[in-house]
């Protein structure tokens, strides 16, 4: 997913969150009912924000989590900074951060994005990048972790193990740590870099959580419905998840999360429409998805001018639509 720097070994006890029978020496425990209570679950919505700027349709739908976008390197060393431009420390999103937990959600700080560089590249052992990803945990306050690797990162087989060998590092040191990797999904399924990088999490021990699929962007060929091309690409990565994690039915669907880029999307003709949110919320209820999100609340409202349409804004979507209105469909 788009940053905010410019505009317009065999399986082990993962998926801590979805999966049941494991022993409790193997990782994170689990908070909530099993996959089996289906009394007890509910799909929450957790939308992308931007860390540094608020949108006054943040707390449309009434997030449950936060996904701050986004953590990346300072463009030169191991430093973990917002954006590639704002220190941990800065004031500004310190309060931004206390802002959205007074609204009464939680934060999930986002490691990674489409820009800049995802300090799996910059660090140089996997001590320094597990404390680095632990700075940003502690600045935020938060022991969510999301992983969104794409693009060059995504295929560096390099930093895929050094990213796997620092997180499995840094959850034996916080064991309540819930970790996410967001990748891209395609109506087939995850390609062969993003079940590499999830086999990798698995060989160093990594307690996932849940993986988040990006259902955007597939390419100028796919020109029919995209909520149905969401259902497809979850249906397809279900599978694949089962096998990759050794998980039945009900743990691999609680072990996804689906993230669509709300209106227009970056590949011209592929427009994500409110029906197909209230498409995919109501898949995501049927099959107990762990949440949904979007890209983004800074996104969720119209444009100004119809010429939008054409191409993917950065701060509307390019559809009809009152503020707010992706949230709330979200959200259910």
């Amino acid at each position: 997913m788009r940053s905010f720097l410019k505009p317009a070994a065999g399986f082990t006890c993962l998926f801590a969150l979805a999966t049941t029978g494991c022993s409790a020496a193997s990782g994170p425990k689990t908070t909530g009912a099993s996959p089996a209570d289906d009394t007890a679950s509910v799909t929450s919505y957790a939308p992308y924000v931007s860390a540094a700027e608020a949108s006054a349709t943040d707390s449309a739908g009434s997030p449950t989590t936060y996904n701050l976008a986004f953590v990346i390197s300072d463009g030169s060393d191991c430093t973990p900074t917002w954006n590639g431009e704002d220190s941990l420390s800065d004031s500004a999103v310190k309060s931004r951060i206390a802002r959205l937990r007074k609204a009464g959600g939680t934060v999930r700080v986002s490691f990674g994005g489409a820009s800049g560089k995802e300090l799996a590249a910059t660090c140089g052992s996997a001590t320094e990048l597990a404390a680095a990803y632990g700075e940003a945990l502690d600045a935020a306050g938060s022991a969510q972790a999301d992983f969104d690797i794409e693009g060059d990162e995504l295929t560096d087989s390099a930093s895929v193990a050094l990213r796997s060998n620092a997180i499995a590092l840094l959850q034996k040191e916080r064991e309540d740590l819930e970790v996410t990797f967001t990748l891209p999904v395609m109506p087939s399924g995850l390609d062969s870099d993003s079940l590499a990088l999830l086999e990798s999490a698995n060989k160093y021990d990594v307690q996932v959580g849940t993986v988040n699929l990006m259902t955007m962007n597939y390419g100028e060929s796919y020109t029919g419905d995209m909520g149905d091309y969401a259902l497809t690409s979850a249906k397809a990565a279900h599978a694949q998840l089962k096998k990759v994690f050794g998980l039945s039915d009900a743990g691999a669907w609680r072990g996804m999360a689906l993230t669509s880029m709300i209106g227009v999307n970056d590949i011209k003709g592929e427009t994500f429409t409110l029906s197909d949110a209230a498409q995919v919320r109501t898949f995501a209820e049927e099959k107990d998805i762990a949440w949904i999100s979007m890209w983004s609340t800074f996104r969720d409202r119209q444009c100004g001018s119809t010429s939008a349409a054409d191409d993917a804004a950065t701060n509307c979507s390019g559809v009809r639509q009152s503020s707010g209105a992706f949230g709330e469909a979200l959200a259910g």
